[in-house]
C-alpha cells in the first residue's frame, strides 16, 4: 500500500513539473481598489483616479479620515536571503505578497485568511475595511464608465497571448537565465483600467504581474515586451544559489576595473536586452528602433549587449563565463567613462552621515536608484557594514571632522597615502580595490549639493 501511494505520488509530482508553465491573465477588483487607495494617499503626485476622487461627492471627512488610515497602515515589512551574494536575489517585500494574495483571492475573506500572520491581525483588518469601503466608490467613479472598452481590451488581450504563445518567451527566459519555476506555479498577471492616459504601468512580484492600461491600447507587442521585461526580473531572481553563486564569482574574478559597475547594470540590462529587444522583435518582426530603456546606461548597453544575446537564446546556451567576460568587456570597451559618472554609480549606494537632511539631498541629486543602504552614524561598525557591500559608499562628514577622518583612514587600506585635510572642505573619489567608489565629503559651511557638484 506504502508503495502504491508513493507510486501515485511520484507520478502526481513528475507530472507537475512536466506541464508547461501556464499565463493566467484577468481583471483583479481587489488590487484595483488597493491600487486605487494608494492613489488617493497625499503622498501620491496629481492623478486620475485623485482627480476624479476630489469632485466626487465621496470627498467627505468619513472617506478622506480613511485613506489617512490606509496611508498610516504598515504593511511593508522585509527581509533579505542572506545566503545569496549581496543583491543578487530581490529582498522579500510583505507588500508584495499582500498584492499577490488580492489578485489571487475572490473575495476580502480569502485575502485576510491567506495573509494572516504575515502582518498584525489589526493592520490586516484595517486594511481590509479600507479595501471594501472602497469597492463601490472605486466601481462608481472609475471602473462602471470604463468596463465595457476594459472588458474588451482584456479579451484582445487574452486572445492577443494566446495567438501568439507568450509562456514560450518565458520559457527561453528560463533556458538563457539557467533558472527555476515550478510550472504546477501559474502565472498570474493582472490589469485595471487606467482612464484618460497614454500609456500603462508595470511591475511584476512573485508568480504575478500587475498593470494599469489605458482603455485605448492600441499595441499589444509594447505592452507584452513590457511586461516579459517585468517577468524576466522574478526569472532572474529564481536563479539557484549555486548559478547565483557562479555569476557572482565571475565578475569577482574579471580583472576589469569596469567588473563592478558592469554586474550591478546587468539585471536591468538583461531583462531590457530580452524584453524590449528579442520579445518585440519577434512580436514585431523588426527590432525596435526607439529608445528601449528611459535611462541612457540601461538603453545603451542593452544594445551594446543585444547581438551577444541573441545568439546565446537562438543556440539555447546559457549564461556562462563566457558570456560575462564578454559583457564586462563591452562595458569597458564602450563606456569606460562610467563608473566615474556620478549619475551612474549613485544608482547603487550606501550613505553614511550623520545629518539626516543629507539623505533628501541625496535622494533628489540622484532620483533613479536601484539599491540604497543609509547610516546615521558613522562608526567603526557602520563602517565596516557599508565595506561588505558592493555598492559606491559615500561618507559625508560635517562634525568631528579630524576623528572621523582618521576613522576612515583605519578602515580603508587603499587611503593609507591618502592626504585629506580635515581642516579643509572637499569632496574626493577613490576606486576601491573591490571596484567600487569611495566618496568622501567633508563638509564645513558650503551646502552639500555644491560639494557633490564638485566631482560631477
Amino acid at each position: 500500500m506504502k508503495n502504491t501511494f508513493l507510486l501515485v505520488f511520484l507520478l502526481l509530482s513528475s507530472l507537475s513539473f512536466g506541464q508547461n508553465p501556464s499565463f493566467k491573465i484577468k481583471y483583479s477588483e481587489q488590487l484595483a481598489v488597493f491600487v486605487f487607495l494608494e492613489n488617493l494617499s497625499d503622498y501620491y503626485p496629481d492623478n486620475v483616479f485623485k482627480t476624479e476622487f476630489q469632485k466626487s461627492k465621496y470627498n467627505v471627512e468619513k472617506y478622506k479620515s480613511l485613506i489617512s488610515k490606509f496611508d498610516k497602515l504598515s504593511i511593508s515589512y522585509s527581509f533579505r536571503f542572506e545566503d545569496f551574494p549581496y543583491g543578487s536575489k530581490k529582498t522579500m517585500q510583505t507588500k508584495d505578497i499582500l498584492k499577490k494574495n488580492l489578485i489571487e483571492t475572490d473575495n476580502l475573506n480569502d485575502f485576510k485568511l491567506r495573509s494572516a500572520g504575515m502582518i498584525p491581525n489589526k493592520t490586516l483588518s484595517d486594511l481590509g475595511e479600507c479595501i471594501s469601503e472602497f469597492t463601490p466608490i472605486y466601481n462608481e467613479l472609475i471602473y462602471n464608465s470604463n468596463k465595457e472598452k476594459f472588458e474588451k481590451q482584456l479579451d484582445e488581450i487574452i486572445k492577443y497571448s494566446n495567438e501568439h504563445h507568450i509562456e514560450d518567451y518565458f520559457k527561453t527566459g528560463l533556458a538563457f537565465y539557467n533558472s527555476n519555476w515550478d510550472n504546477s506555479i501559474p502565472f498570474e498577471a493582472a490589469f485595471y483600467p487606467l482612464p484618460n492616459s497614454k500609456g500603462f504601468t508595470a511591475s511584476a512580484f512573485c508568480n504575478n504581474f500587475m498593470s494599469a492600461i489605458q482603455t485605448d491600447l492600441k499595441s499589444h507587442k509594447d505592452l507584452f515586451s513590457v511586461m516579459m521585461h517585468e517577468t524576466y526580473h522574478i526569472i532572474y531572481d529564481e536563479q539557484s544559489l549555486e548559478v547565483k553563486t557562479e555569476i557572482d564569482t565571475y565578475f569577482k574574478e574579471n580583472k576589469s576595473k569596469c567588473s563592478n559597475y558592469a554586474y550591478q547594470l546587468m539585471n536591468e540590462v538583461l531583462a531590457t536586452v530580452l524584453g524590449n529587444g528579442y520579445v518585440y522583435e519577434k512580436l514585431d518582426n523588426k527590432v525596435d528602433e526607439g529608445e528601449w530603456y528611459n535611462n541612457k546606461y540601461i538603453n545603451l548597453m542593452a544594445r551594446q549587449i543585444y547581438p551577444l544575446t541573441k545568439e546565446y537564446i537562438e543556440q539555447k546556451k546559457p549564461i556562462d563565463k563566457n558570456f560575462i567576460d564578454q559583457y564586462i568587456q563591452l562595458y569597458e570597451t564602450n563606456f569606460p567613462d562610467w563608473i566615474n559618472e556620478m549619475n551612474n554609480i549613485m544608482t547603487y549606494r550606501y550613505v553614511i552621515t550623520e545629518n539626516e537632511k543629507d539623505f533628501n539631498v541625496i535622494n533628489k541629486m540622484f532620483r533613479y536608484r536601484s539599491r540604497t543602504e543609509y547610516e546615521d552614524q558613522i562608526t567603526d561598525s557602520s563602517i565596516e557594514k557599508m565595506k561588505q557591500t558592493p555598492l559606491t559608499k559615500m561618507v559625508i562628514i560635517s562634525k568631528d571632522n579630524k576623528e572621523k577622518i582618521k576613522l576612515l583612514k583605519g578602515k580603508f587600506k587603499e587611503l593609507k597615502n591618502w592626504k585629506g585635510n580635515p581642516d579643509k572642505e572637499f569632496a574626493e573619489k577613490i576606486l576601491l580595490d573591490d571596484k567600487s567608489q569611495l566618496i568622501i565629503v567633508n563638509q564645513k559651511t558650503s551646502n552639500l549639493e555644491t560639494l557633490i557638484k564638485s566631482i560631477i
